[in-house]
Order: structure tokens, then C-alpha cells, then sequence
């Protein structure tokens, strides 16, 4: 199950995933940290965020819709706070990272370049870009390239690019990600959505739309993953409704090198762990020795 991808050795292929697991520490007494694969900890900006008006979180069928508005208290302060508690662990930190522009990610990155015991950055590119029209840098081609190469001219460290579902068609996005020098992408991130309560006829969410997550999203996501697989030559990290072993083993089939486990930390806490034990035991029914036999062995047409 031990795993090296961008040059950091895993325990093994399951990740928890970012927004679901806070900032790794909280739960530290639900879960040992050290038999994680690894930590992708909550969005950081370069300031503190307060987020989104309540009700944050409405439990859909089979899944969840969520709009915190990446509450977090900043760069500099996980920096100080948490970053030092997460060093007693030897499990490998990702640190999702955020922004408004494209500048507002640089300067995150630039306060974690200086700091200790991260193992690479995920870019959270679901983000609207305020100073170009409000659309998401996911869902713009060339706001994505632009964003993605400033990263890399200054990151310390490899660059992972989450990228957005919501758009007609993920390739173009995968290989821009790749073209600008991403040294593997993840997906996927939540897709818009709304749930309405017919009494009062307003939004379940205090924000109106939110991001659905959990088992529902799985079989698109799969999808998402499988076609930007088959685009890419770097790593692929799968994510979107992964709750068991079983589901693991179908996102790396599809070409994931890796998955990260998120809504079902939410009624399992230990999810990442247990998912990753049950991919395990299921490795010798499925004829292989380690997981990463399984990646891109899709039967396909």
C-alpha cells in the first residue's frame, strides 16, 4: 500500500480530502494521524475568512451540500498554530490553497514556502476570479494557465491543481494544468446545487447554492477522473463520493495514482483510514500485489 507520488512516500493511497478533515489536528483523538495516507488540510487564504451565513451544510440523498465559505483563519496564522502540532506526525501534509486572484495565491504560497512540514500545495481552483469577471479559474482556460505557471515560478514545493466539474468538458483544463507546469491534478471539487424547502420557499442554504458532495456525485466523478486521465501523463488524484475500499479501487482503475476520502468523514471520522485497510484486503481478490497495479486498468471498450 505504500505509495510514492511527487517524490513524497504515502503510507498508502488515501488521502483526507480538504474542507472535510479541518486543518488535521481536530482529530486527532477520533483518528490516529499517523495511519493516514495523508492530510489535505482545509483552504488557507492569505487572510482570515469568516465564510458563509448559516445554514452551512443540508444533508441531500446520498450525499451533502455544503457552503461554508472556506471559513479559515489564514495563512500566517495555520503557520503558527497548527502547522507546528501537525509536525509530530509523520504523516505527509498537503496544504490546499486559495484565492480571489491570481495574486492572492501567490502570497499564500509565499508565507508557506518559508514554513516546515508541508509536502506539497493543492490549488483550490473553484475560486471566482474577482478582478477578471467573477468566473471561476477553473472554468476559464487561460486564467487557469495563468495561475497555475505564477505557482510554479515560485513554489518550493510540487503543485497539485483541484480541479473544477463545472465545466462542459474537463480535458482542455486537465492539459492546461499540465502545460503550465502542474505536477498532478485532483478532482473533483463540488458541483453547484441547490435544495429548496417547499414551506418556506427559500434555499436550504444560507447562501443559496452550495457544493454537492458524497456518494451521489461518485459515478461523475468518475467519469471526470477516467477523461482526464486519459489526457494527462501526470498523476491523477481521484476524489468524489469515495466512502469504501471498493470505491478506491474504481477511481484508480479509472487512472487515479492516488484518492482522497472527504463527505464520508462526516459520519466516520476514520473514513480514510478504514478505506484504505478495505482496499487492501480487497488487493488479492482483484489479482494484485499493490494498489498502484490497479491505476488506469479500466477494461475499456
Amino acid at each position: 500500500m505504500q505509495t510514492t507520488l511527487l517524490g513524497i512516500r504515502f503510507r498508502n493511497p488515501v488521502l483526507a480530502a480538504s474542507g472535510t478533515f479541518g486543518y488535521g489536528i481536530e482529530f486527532e483523538k477520533q483518528v490516529d494521524l499517523n495511519q493516514l495516507g495523508g492530510i489535505v488540510v482545509k483552504g488557507l487564504s492569505r487572510a482570515p475568512i469568516d465564510g458563509n451565513p448559516a445554514p452551512r451544510l443540508w444533508e441531500a440523498r446520498a450525499g451533502m451540500i455544503n457552503s461554508v465559505g472556506l471559513q479559515n483563519i489564514g495563512a500566517r496564522a495555520f503557520v503558527t498554530e497548527k502547522l507546528p502540532q501537525l509536525r509530530k506526525f509523520s504523516t505527509p501534509i498537503i496544504a490546499n490553497v486559495f484565492g480571489y486572484a491570481a495574486e492572492d495565491y501567490l502570497e499564500v504560497v509565499r508565507i508557506l514556502n518559508d514554513a516546515e512540514g508541508l509536502a506539497a500545495y493543492e490549488l483550490n481552483v473553484s475560486c471566482p476570479n474577482t478582478k477578471h469577471g467573477g468566473l471561476a479559474f477553473g472554468a476559464d482556460e487561460a486564467a487557469l494557465s495563468e495561475l497555475v505557471a505564477g505557482v510554479k515560478a515560485i513554489s518550493t514545493r510540487p503543485v497539485i491543481v483541484k480541479l473544477s466539474p463545472n465545466v462542459a468538458a474537463i480535458e482542455p483544463f486537465a492539459l492546461a494544468s499540465e502545460r503550465n507546469g502542474a505536477d498532478a491534478i485532483s478532482l473533483v471539487n463540488t458541483f453547484i446545487s441547490l435544495a429548496i424547502d417547499v414551506v418556506t420557499r427559500k434555499p436550504r442554504i444560507g447562501a443559496g447554492y452550495g457544493g454537492l458532495s458524497g456518494p451521489a456525485i461518485k459515478p461523475i466523478a468518475l467519469r471526470m477522473v477516467h477523461q482526464a486521465a486519459r489526457a494527462v501523463k501526470i498523476p491523477v488524484i481521484g476524489l468524489g463520493g469515495i466512502a469504501t475500499g471498493e470505491d478506491a479501487a474504481e477511481f484508480m482503475l479509472a487512472g487515479a495514482s492516488m484518492v482522497e476520502a472527504g463527505t464520508a468523514t462526516f459520519w466516520d471520522p476514520s473514513a480514510p483510514v478504514r478505506v484504505a485497510k478495505e482496499l487492501e484486503s480487497l488487493l488479492p481478490k482483484l489479482g494484485v500485489r499493490h494498489a498502484s497495479e490497479l491505476t488506469g486498468k479500466l477494461a475499456w471498450g
